[in-house]
């Protein structure tokens, strides 16, 4: 269970969605990999991670990272392989940053192509919604 304190108010969060609109080369990226895999160790079920806007470039097999910068790439597959992580690509905003479903070996396989009703489901099953 993870536990969101407001002065009085406590919210219990069972059901999270993830939104993630970052690159994978901003510090923003960490900090969005660091909450969800507390949440998931603190027992919360991530229903789904969406990838929308620059956060699309996550699944960009084709990007270069140095290798002495963080690899976001790992850690998206070590979650998606530890805890069977849904991990959403939206197509239209991929296809606008040149990342196309036409060739497989653009897009890395732990992602799914998705589209926006697939956002408004997540969000509509998720207790609380955070983007990042």
């Amino acid at each position: 269970m993870f536990v969101i304190k407001y002065d009085l108010e406590i919210n219990t969060v069972n059901k999270l969605a993830v939104v993630i609109t970052t690159p994978p080369y901003s510090n923003l990226s960490v900090t969005a990999l660091d909450y969800i895999e507390t949440a998931l160790k603190a027992g919360v079920e991530l229903v789904g991670v969406f990838f929308y806007q620059d956060g699309v470039m996550h699944a960009n097999a084709s990007i270069q990272i140095a290798s002495d910068e963080f690899q976001a790439i790992s850690h998206w597959q070590r979650l998606h392989q530890a805890y069977k992580l849904p991990l959403h690509l939206c197509i239209t905003a991929a296809e606008k940053r040149g990342i196309s479903d036409e060739n497989p070996l653009n897009i890395h396989s732990i992602f799914t192509i998705s589209g926006l009703g697939e956002l408004v489901e997540l969000s509509s099953v998720a207790d609380r919604m955070v983007q990042f």
